[in-house]
């Protein structure tokens, strides 16, 4: 089956091409001008004093997690809905993930949320701006300063058990570059923040991620750790702990800085393909849409997301999306819940059996990402709306 209309594409230009080219004709592959370059442009626009470009988003996360120097065991509180990257970096780190359940209208965590899932134990809570909506990182910073959590600064290692203790904030912007929290941008709030640049993101690099901080020695230690451990203040190859090879190349990074010189077209028109989609999706009831504006900010969309009615079942969306392909329209399903993945039942997995979230647990089953891109046009967005409807009428009269 041919797909006419892709879930997504990235958008690469004639200048994307010649910064990528123009890097080629330099001996400066790796690490080189283009690294300091593109980690600049991306403080410049984020309002942190410090970039560290890698190679993903994930390794952006392991890096800033192992910055923190976290002891074994720490509880991190994060969202069930979400990329399977963040268990992935949790149990590497021998951490204890804590899940939370979601606002079904913004697919988020709640500052309430999180705050009922708060014990003397938390260290860490990761806030997910989900598909580019922007979660209330200063609220939820609040409340944990309400239940007895002082937000650390990077390095503390005078973490205290009982009623006050510390905890770290990391934002995962990964979905998110640009969207913006009380006229902060996302990923700038907490000790950290991350994005990342996979072709079906805002702009591309290919593959890539960056973590961003205003704390000097995260950065510091988070450079040494994505180069080895290797310390570039010592002498020749002097490695003063255990690293890894998290490099991002300067072709990457070329490509980033083209792309990010026009990032507010991009989030400008994403919005009024958003809009479009408002305009045009069914008004059915067994159909939901996304709310067009947030009141924590501005939202950086990355998908158009639809959720089915109550009435649905996994199977029902997963016909759906079938039905769709059959038309020639790629669509995406979004997220398989973190609390019920098969790797928590293994040793390293220290599952909590009978956990139920069950706004994740309804959202998941029901929820289908259509084709968003920055090239998409409203001609293409009325045929798979148009495609949408006749599949949920098709399956109806199939039920």
């Amino acid at each position: 089956m041919k797909v006419r209309i892709p879930l997504a594409q990235p958008e690469i230009t004639e200048a994307d091409r010649d910064a990528v080219l123009n890097v080629l004709g330099t001996p400066y592959l790796s690490m080189g001008p283009k690294l300091a370059e593109f980690e600049q442009a991306i403080c410049d626009y984020t309002g942190c004093k410090y970039a560290v470009a890698v190679n993903s988003g994930t390794s952006a996360l392991h890096v800033a997690v192992r910055a923190l120097g976290l002891e074994r065991g720490a509880e991190v509180i994060l969202p069930s809905f979400t990329f399977s990257a963040l268990l992935n970096v949790i149990l590497q780190e021998g951490l204890r993930p804590k899940f939370v359940d979601i606002d079904p209208e913004t697919y988020n965590i709640t500052p309430g949320l999180v705050a009922a899932a708060i014990t003397p134990q938390t260290r860490l809570i990761l806030a997910v701006h989900t598909f580019g909506f922007p979660v209330d990182v200063k609220s939820i910073g609040e409340v944990a300063k309400e239940y007895g959590i002082s937000q650390a600064r990077p390095h503390s290692t005078s973490f205290r058990a009982g009623p006050h203790h510390t905890a770290h904030i990391i934002e995962d912007a990964c979905e998110a570059l640009g969207a913006e929290v009380g006229g902060r941008k996302a990923g700038s709030i907490g000790d950290a923040g991350l994005f990342a640049f996979y072709p079906n993101k805002q702009i591309t690099t290919g593959e890539g991620g960056v973590l961003i901080t205003s704390d000097k020695g995260l950065a510091e230690h988070a450079r040494r750790l994505r180069n080895q451990g290797r310390d570039p203040e010592l002498d020749w190859l002097q490695h003063v702990e255990v690293g890894f090879s998290y490099r991002i190349s300067d072709i990457n990074c070329a490509l980033g800085v083209s792309q990010l010189q026009r990032i507010e077209n991009v989030i400008e028109g994403r919005q009024k393909l958003a809009e479009i989609y408002d305009r045009e999706v069914p008004r059915m009831d067994e159909i939901h849409r996304p709310p067009i504006t947030s009141e924590v900010g501005r939202i950086s969309w990355f998908v158009y997301p639809i959720r089915l009615g109550k009435d649905f079942s996994r199977a029902n969306r997963d016909w759906i999306c079938e039905s769709m392909l059959r038309k020639g329209i790629a669509t995406g399903r979004y997220f398989a819940p973190l609390h019920l993945q098969p790797v928590l039942a293994s040793p390293i997995g220290q599952a909590k059996s009978g956990l139920r979230l069950p706004q994740t647990e309804f959202v998941a089953d029901r929820i289908i990402a259509l084709p968003f891109f920055n090239e998409l046009t409203e001609k293409q967005i009325q045929e798979v709306c148009g495609a949408l409807e006749e599949s949920v009428r098709e399956l109806r009269r199939k039920t």
